[in-house]
Order: C-alpha cells, then structure tokens, then sequence
C-alpha cells in the first residue's frame, strides 16, 4: 500500500515542480510553446501615455487592451516574449517587473522580451507614489499580476510546435518627416522618406498542423490617435491583432510588435477621435484593418511548416555616451551620468528566425540596417522592449535637426554603436 501511494505521488510533484519553474530543465527535447492573451483594460479613469498636454484622466474605452504571450522551450533552453497593448515600461516598473518574472520562473535575463507596442492611448505605468498618480499607481500594480498569470498560463499550454515564416508589406506606416520650404523638419507626412513596410510572421501550429498563434512585426507608431482624444483603445497593432484573432477564428493568438519605428508614424496620425459619422470607417480602424489583412494573408500563405530549432539567447547592455543639454551646460541641478544604458536582448530559434529587443525608440534606418546585416534569414525588431531609453537616431540625422534630434539624449556616434554590438550577437548566436 505504501508504495501505491508513493507511485500516485510523483506524478503530481512533478507537475507542480514545473509549473513553478515555468518548465523543467528535463524537458523533452523538440521545441514547444505556449500562447496566452488576457484583458489588461483599466477598470478606473487614468493618466494616458504619451502626449505631454494632457491633463486629465481617460474618458471610456473604445476597444479593450490586451497583453499576449508566447512561451518557446527546447532541450531546457526557454524563451518568453511578451506584447502589450501599452506605451513603454520605464527603467523602474521595468526592473521590478523583470526581476518578478525571473524569480517566478527561473528565467535568465537573456530569455524575456517585455515589450509594448508604443500605444498612446494606453495608461502611464508607474509605481512612483511621489509624482506618479494614485490611480496609475494602482493599475501598474494590478498589471503585474496580470502578467504574471499570464506568463505561467503560457508556459502551462506548452507542446511540442512546428513553426513557418512569411513576409509581406503594408502601407499602413509613412516617415514623419517632413521638410518645411525653409528646410526645416517638423512631425507630419513625408511620402517619400525612409520606411520599414515589411510585415513579418512567424506561424505557430500544433503537431497536427493546428494553428495555434503568430508572432508578427510592423515599423510604425501607435499615433492614430492625438493628444486631444481621451479614449482607451489598441490604437493601429492593437486594433491590428483584434482583427486577425478575429478572422483566425478559434483560440488564435497573435502579439503584435513595434519594429523601429521612431521616425514613422501611421498614415492618418495625431487624430481627434473616432470619426462615427454615418459611412465612415474611423481612421484607426481602416488602418489596423488594413495591416491586420496583411498579417492574414501572410499567415495563410504559410504552407511549409517544420519542428522548429534549438533555442539561443544573448543579453548585453552597452553603454553609450549621453549628448550634452543646455541644461547640462547651465549646470543642473541633479548631475547625470555621462552614459545612457541601451539594453540589447537577442534570441534565436534555429538557423532562420532571430529575435532583437532594444529599450530604445528606434529610427527606422537603423533597424534596416540591422535587418540587411543580420546572419539569420527573418530577424524581429523589437523596439520599446525590457526598459525605455528614449529616441536612437543616426548620425546624420542631428545635422537635419526635428523632434527626435531635439528629444533624443544619446550623443553622436551611439547609433552606430548600437548596431555593431546588435549584429555581434546576432552571429555569436547563429
């Protein structure tokens, strides 16, 4: 009898052994994964992210907000992206969330990509009670939670997977740019600068060939909406992924992810509202619409599917010289450090797919660049991911002038900096 009941007792502890550990280490070799998606919507007024003249809390919701995530293991190597229909995480709520992660599921630094999707209709995180708000405070805290279930349900879905990749193109971003007859540059449409209009996916099936999920990543900001709308919503990546899950049908999942996108905004940007005049299809709607039938049309054109590959992953912060302010030449009040931290996280699974993440608003040429570089056939920008550091922009661009040289605090020279440490890891890993 006593070794009846040891017999029906090990099973159980080792299933609770790896759920605690997000996956054991003894794991069947092959590539699994795992999808999860929850509701990350406020449920009170808050702060909104990313347009410095509001004052005042949200007004409803148009859509719901959601963050997605898909858990990779092979051989006891494990990944874990994470998207959210968010603005960005600052350095504090990023580390306290990092660390939470890792403790829980014993993952190294190097294996989380924790992005946002730059949406600016989205909360303010922040977990300061000195000058954050009382009611962001509260959302920030509750949205930990929230990722974390999310993150142990996705890894509690893990099985064994075949993966594809396919590509395509949309319209939906266009530089931002735009030169003035005086030769200055100011925030607008420059149909004929620089854009990324790859839409990249990776397809996730079941060993039968079920779907399962994508992975996919488009260069453009979340700005459809301006400052002047109070509204929560997806905005386009947002709006974007609604629609494929939708037209997938099932229990598809599919997190969006903002490639280098810091000079390009969306088609029709900064907008008031919803249009609800009779007939008109709401600007953000058409748009996410728009690029979530590309994300469709590339997801089906997807027929070879394969086991998948082993899994690597790199993580590297560099350091990079901080441009000096007229605050700084005034003496500030507060000395800064003569460096800006640039988190660099690489993953790859097997020889063709590449994932990149920077903490970073990334211009679009030197993601390019990075892309046209990298070892690996398909390689993923992650923008807005593990951290925020602000506007990265080449060399050429301070000579031009425009907001994202005004904003950015990197000096000269980081750029390139940033590229060469990227493309470094990316073939030490392939």
């Amino acid at each position: 009898m006593k070794n009846s009941v040891i017999a029906l007792l090990f099973p159980l502890l080792g299933f609770f052994c790896v759920e605690a550990a997000g996956g054991s280490d003894s794991a069947p070799t092959g590539l699994r994964a795992g999808f999860a998606k929850t509701d990350i919507t406020p449920e009170i007024p808050v702060k909104l992210y990313g347009y410095a003249a509001r004052k005042t809390y949200s007004e409803g919701v148009h859509d719901p907000l959601s963050a997605r995530a898909v858990a990779f293991e092979n051989n006891g190597r494990k990944l874990l992206l994470v998207s959210t229909d968010l603005g960005s995480f600052g350095r504090d709520v990023f580390t306290v969330f990092q660390k939470s992660i890792m403790d829980r599921f014993n993952l190294r630094e190097s294996e989380i990509f924790l992005s946002a999707i730059h949406n600016h209709s989205a909360p303010i995180l922040t977990l300061n009670p000195e000058r954050g708000d009382p009611n962001n405070i509260e959302y920030t805290k509750g949205l930990q939670k929230k990722l974390l279930d999310l993150i142990g349900e996705a890894f509690r879905n893990m099985q064994p997977v075949l993966t594809g990749t396919g590509t395509g193109a949309s319209p939906v971003g266009v530089n931002r740019r735009e030169m003035l007859p005086d030769g200055s540059i100011t925030l607008g449409r420059n149909p004929y600068g620089v854009t990324d209009k790859e839409v990249l996916v990776l397809k996730i099936a079941a060993g039968d060939g079920n779907s399962l999920g994508a992975l996919y990543d488009y260069a453009t900001h979340c700005t459809s909406l301006g400052g002047s709308s109070m509204k929560i919503s997806g905005d386009i990546l947002g709006l974007s992924s609604q629609f494929v899950e939708k037209i997938l049908g099932g229990k598809v999942i599919t997190p969006a992810f903002a490639g280098a996108s810091g000079n390009i905004d969306p088609w029709f940007r900064v907008l008031p509202g919803f249009n609800e005049e009779p007939g008109w299809i709401p600007e953000p709607v058409l748009l996410g619409t728009l690029l979530g039938e590309e994300v469709v049309h590339v997801y089906r054109g997807i027929k070879e599917l394969k086991p998948g590959g082993e899994i690597r992953t790199s993580f590297e912060t560099l350091e990079c010289p901080r441009r000096e302010t007229a605050a700084d030449q005034a003496g500030a009040a507060q000395p800064q450090s003569p460096t800006i931290p640039v988190n660099i996280t690489v993953a790859s699974i097997g020889d063709d797919v590449a994932f990149v993440g920077f903490n970073v608003e990334m211009i679009t040429e030197i993601g390019l660049e990075i892309k046209k570089g990298s070892p690996f056939r398909h390689t993923f920008i992650i923008t807005h991911c593990n951290g925020s550091s602000g506007y990265l922009v080449p060399a050429e661009f301070y000579k031009e002038g425009g907001y994202e040289v005004t904003t950015t605090r990197f000096a000269i020279g980081s750029s390139d900096m940033v590229v060469k440490k990227a493309l470094k890891m990316l073939y030490d890993l392939h």
